[in-house]
């Protein structure tokens, strides 16, 4: 049944998914129809539309034209699925490289970056909040950004991951109190974030410089 399979997840497949390794491997029967990224873009029109606890693999199933049965071959379950959403949606991280006056302006764009995919599909924020997720290459591809922003700070490689998740954890608390004041959303971006997220980075760097 669907529902073991999700319950017996094997995260090995995930990570194939994410990655593109199981397009690569033989499989039996008829070709399929569709990629799992196909998939994917359809499971983040109904969680845009309608939140994520809207999502479910029939649905996906019937806008792709499929039984819910043959929706397993492509993704093994649902939350196999949601991993795949959120890799979707991220897209490519911003370039910092091309952002002038050192570490502290590039992490400033690359936690806006963040505030503007969390704004667009407000669902990312449970999908990545409320289970241990596997990191796709975009996901990792952002995380990689940050902490290329963060190394002429002198912190080293652990303190530069802490620094990039303590500005994430406070773009994603800032995003959630704006969605519930939608329309002063932009005005508590510009008075609440970059300052106050990028002080305690600073703090940071001066520790570990002394």
């Amino acid at each position: 049944m669907p529902a073991n399979k999700e319950s017996q997840r094997d995260p090995s497949v995930s990570l194939a998914l994410l990655w593109g390794e199981a397009e690569e491997r033989p499989r039996r029967g008829p070709r399929p129809k569709f990629t799992p990224a196909e998939v994917a873009r359809h499971g983040v029109a109904v969680a845009d539309a309608e939140g994520l606890e809207a999502l479910s693999m029939q649905r996906v199933a019937e806008a792709l034209g499929v039984t819910t049965m043959a929706l397993y071959r492509y993704v093994p379950g649902k939350p196999d699925l949601v991993d795949l959403m959120v890799d979707t949606v991220l897209g490519d991280p911003p370039a910092l490289d091309a952002v002038p006056g050192g570490w502290r302006p590039r992490l400033e764009v690359w936690a806006r970056a963040c505030w503007d995919v969390y704004r667009a599909h407000p669902w990312i924020l449970t999908a990545t909040g409320l289970r241990r997720h596997a990191m796709g290459p975009r996901q990792v591809a952002w995380l990689d950004g940050a902490l290329a922003a963060l190394e002429p700070t002198g912190l080293d490689a652990r303190q530069r991951h802490d620094a990039a998740i303590l500005v994430l954890s406070l773009v994603r608390s800032l995003t959630q109190e704006s969605l519930d004041r939608t329309e002063e959303g932009d005005r508590e971006w510009d008075r609440l974030t970059a300052d106050q997220q990028l002080r305690l980075a600073t703090r940071l760097s001066r520790t570990a410089k002394r």
